[in-house]
């Protein structure tokens, strides 16, 4: 009797293994859609904006998670971007300014893309993802060129990229006065440049983003026609809204004038470092803009209204490049991650542009979407504390590879199932003397002070002076001293030392309170003296003595 109930077992069980079979569904390697934008601070629909028309990048994220608290390592492009792809810290890679290529110095780093290339994947990328395409990494990081042969629109190459003939003539006159006055070299340093916006009646395509959106779709269908089984890891870059604001008017027209609120904090944070805020040299070298002295309220409005436009226009982009996903049918296997490089300025503090220590140029926008994100976290927001140094490790592991041992960032996949999951206590950023550096973070050259900058810089480094006092050195404040900033749940706290000694002593502090003074309009260190040496602890622990504990 107990062989036949044996045999009677054996006979089930080999008679339900074809049907169990069937219902397993073989595990897909995840694409990865990785969606760069330029310059953007959190001025999206999603992140509160009053004004921002961003129904795309909302869309995504309330399909998704975003995260409130989100920041840059540098608030530049090159040294954000090259920390980004790598995974590394900016002084790790020693990429603090625009004009070092991390390869030359870490030749044989792992990149983002490179990593999942050498792990069967098809990775390319339209647009701006690293600084520049010197700074590409393209024989390492990509394994094939986008799909140009695709295209059925002509790249424009007009001058300065305007689509108005008046302003190409401002641009090639600008150009060519500079370079008569300063030399050759002086359009390295930014000079020389055209208007800061264009309004111009134009298809999406003319402009660089509309082109490289529809570019970053056919090389999609491309990849998926002639590799249908093998995963991608696609990076389109958005180039707006960093300078200068080329827009179809369409973008344009979306706001009133009228409606556009300038920000009530135009002045400097009491008691906060001279050397702290620049003189908005990135967007005063543009043709119309005061070389010196205030922006009038009229600019002010027109500026913003074009920054905003630029957001509008990206936010389209990025929409069709969701929908053409959507479209091919390959949306419930990809991961899509959105971020910007760093934040940035518009008459806060009095200053425009990025490259500040401060939050509104180091805080992000940071959207994830997953195809396995349950229903009760899709639309959520993380007030975690999270770094853009974090991106590298969360997409690896959601990708299911082992993490490459040079990453210094945490992967925040546990915040995918778990929002409010208690989380890093500090999140680290650094920028170096913004006063006395040129907008790509080199030390100021001799010709930036022979130009027409030179009275400002000399402003500038008075009030450096007067504040400083005995501290003040001209070749530690230009070429060594480094704002390092720390930001907790309640506090930025900023120190400021040089940077060739982790020892070294600090010149000076800074302290604001997100909990009282959001807009961080006044500098605490001095009447807190005891507060500072408990955060100075704690800022000297660095970024390893202020990870997430995972297993809590």
């Amino acid at each position: 009797m107990r062989i036949v109930n044996i045999l009677f077992l054996l006979v089930l069980l080999i008679g339900c293994k074809p049907k169990e079979q069937k219902e397993v569904e073989p595990i897909k390697t995840p694409n990865i859609l990785f969606l760069a934008i330029d310059d953007l601070r959190p001025e999206i629909g999603a992140y509160g904006s009053d004004i921002a028309i961003t129904p795309n990048l909302d869309k995504l994220a309330n399909q998704g998670l975003l995260f409130n608290n989100a920041y840059c390592q540098e608030p530049i492009c090159s040294p954000s971007r090259a920390s980004i792809m790598t995974g590394a810290r900016p002084e790790t890679i020693k990429v603090i300014e625009n004009f070092t290529y991390f390869r030359d110095l870490n030749p044989d780093i792992l990149t983002l893309p490179q990593y999942f290339r050498e792990n069967g994947y098809e990775t390319t990328s339209t647009g701006k993802i690293y600084h520049n395409e010197k700074f590409g990494d393209a024989k390492l990081s990509w394994s094939r060129k986008p799909a140009y042969d695709k295209m059925t629109i002509e790249k424009s190459k007009t001058p300065g990229g305007y689509a108005l003939v008046e302003n190409q003539e401002l641009f090639r006159k600008s150009t060519a006065e500079v370079i008569e006055k300063y030399g050759k070299n002086a359009p390295r340093n930014g000079l020389g440049k055209g208007p800061a916006y264009e309004i111009a009646d134009v298809p999406d395509t003319f402009y660089e983003d509309g082109y490289n959106a529809e570019l970053a779709i056919v090389t999609m269908k491309d990849m998926l026609e002639k590799n249908p089984d093998k995963p991608f890891f696609l990076g389109m870059g958005m180039k707006k809204p960093h300078l200068d604001w080329l827009v179809p008017k369409k973008y344009w027209d979306m706001y009133n004038p009228e409606d556009i609120k300038l920000t009530t904090q135009t002045s400097a944070p009491e008691n906060g470092a001279a050397m702290g805020l620049h003189a908005s040299f990135e967007l005063r070298a543009r043709y119309g803009i005061p070389k010196k002295g205030p922006i009038s309220d009229e600019m002010a409005r027109t500026l913003k209204h074009a920054y905003l436009a630029s957001v509008s226009y990206v936010d389209a982009q990025i929409g069709k490049m969701i929908k053409a996903l959507d479209e091919a049918g390959v949306r419930d296997n990809t991961i899509i991650i959105v971020w910007s490089d760093h934040g940035w300025h518009l008459g806060d503090m009095g200053i425009w542009g990025k490259a500040t220590n401060y939050e509104i140029a180091t805080r992000v926008p940071l959207i994830i979407w997953t195809p396995e994100m349950s229903k009760s976290v899709r639309g959520s927001k993380s007030n975690a504390l999270v770094e853009l140094v974090d991106i590298y490790p969360t997409i690896t592991e959601l990708a299911g590879l082992p993490l490459p041992k040079h990453l210094e960032g945490q992967s925040f996949v546990p915040l995918l199932t778990n929002p409010n999951k208690k989380w890093k206590s500090a999140a680290f950023t650094q920028f170096p003397t913004p006063a006395l550096r040129e907008w790509a973070a080199n030390p100021l050259s001799k010709g930036m002070r022979e130009t027409y900058f030179g009275p400002l810089i000399e402003e500038v480094e008075g009030r450096i002076k007067q504040q400083q006092g005995e501290k003040w050195n001209r070749d530690l404040y230009e070429n060594y001293l480094m704002g390092y900033t720390m930001r907790t749940e309640q506090y930025r706290f900023m120190v400021w030392r040089d940077y060739r000694d982790p020892n070294a002593e600090p010149v000076f502090f800074e302290l604001y309170d997100h909990k009282n003074d959001p807009s961080e309009t006044k500098n605490i260190a001095d009447e807190n003296p005891k507060l500072v040496s408990k955060l100075l602890k704690q800022f000297n622990k660095g970024w390893k003595g202020n990870l997430a504990d995972v297993k809590s």
